[in-house]
């Protein structure tokens, strides 16, 4: 075959794997085709989607949701408490996060998100938000992570989950939490890439989500693995201190 028909032949085939993919996402916008292949959906939410309706939410396909709890020392999202107990009452998996700041001392953060969440049986272990430095070297940014993380774990005797988005892990948290599960942030119909080789446990896929249950738009994610496997994820009798 000369160099002409490979050519011709090579371009047949890109055009046609174009096509398909044009098709799918025609037919299968990007989350659809996200969903296909992570089935086990969920979304976190905080007060900026105001008052929820968590029986239509439960209606969805959902199985579990992330709500934030605390920031700082001293910041409880206003609405933490009504969204935890509803979360419950419609018997959704639920886990709490607490967005850290660096420049505030993590031993008093740590004490105040387990002075405001109560965890129980079938609950997700403990959520740290990391994204931001306020300022702070990256050598600051984690003797504090780690100091907040270990503080978490010993009070409730399971190791916490770490959040953040895929380009702030691979710059400043990379090689630092091996042993953490992570939830990581990346808006693409490609799945996260951690320079580490680290492997996610949560996807956070879109901050663009609509469900019926909540105005506004919110963030939807997935997780990687079956429903038995994120079950066997929830805290289990044997880990809770408290």
């Amino acid at each position: 075959m000369d160099n002409t028909k490979k050519m011709k032949r090579i371009g047949f085939i890109v055009i046609f794997i174009l096509l398909i993919l044009v098709c799918l996402l025609l037919f299968f916008p990007g989350k659809e085709i996200i969903s296909r292949i992570y089935p086990v959906k969920g979304i976190d939410v905080s007060h900026y989607q105001e008052v929820i309706d968590w029986k239509s939410i439960a209606e969805n396909d959902i199985s579990f949701v992330f709500v934030k709890a605390t920031e700082g020392m001293s910041l409880k999202d206003k609405l933490f408490t009504r969204n935890w107990e509803r979360i419950k009452q419609e018997g959704l998996r639920r886990g709490a996060y607490h967005f850290f700041r660096p420049t505030i001392s993590a031993e008093r953060q740590a004490a105040h998100f387990s002075r405001s969440v109560e965890l129980e049986l079938g609950d997700f272990p403990p959520v740290l938000d990391v994204e931001v430095l306020d300022g702070v070297s990256k050598k600051e940014l984690l003797i504090g992570v780690h100091a907040w993380l270990v503080h978490i774990e010993m009070e409730y005797g399971v190791k916490p989950i770490i959040y953040t988005n895929q380009d702030f892990y691979n710059k400043y948290l990379r090689n630092a939490f091996e042993n953490y599960p992570l939830w990581i942030a990346r808006y693409s119909l490609r799945e996260p890439k951690l320079k580490d080789d680290s492997k996610w446990i949560f996807w956070q896929y879109t901050s663009a989500g609509k469900i019926k249950g909540i105005k506004g738009r919110t963030d939807f994610n997935v997780f990687h693995g079956t429903l038995e496997q994120l079950d066997q994820f929830c805290l289990q009798p044997r880990e809770i201190l408290r």
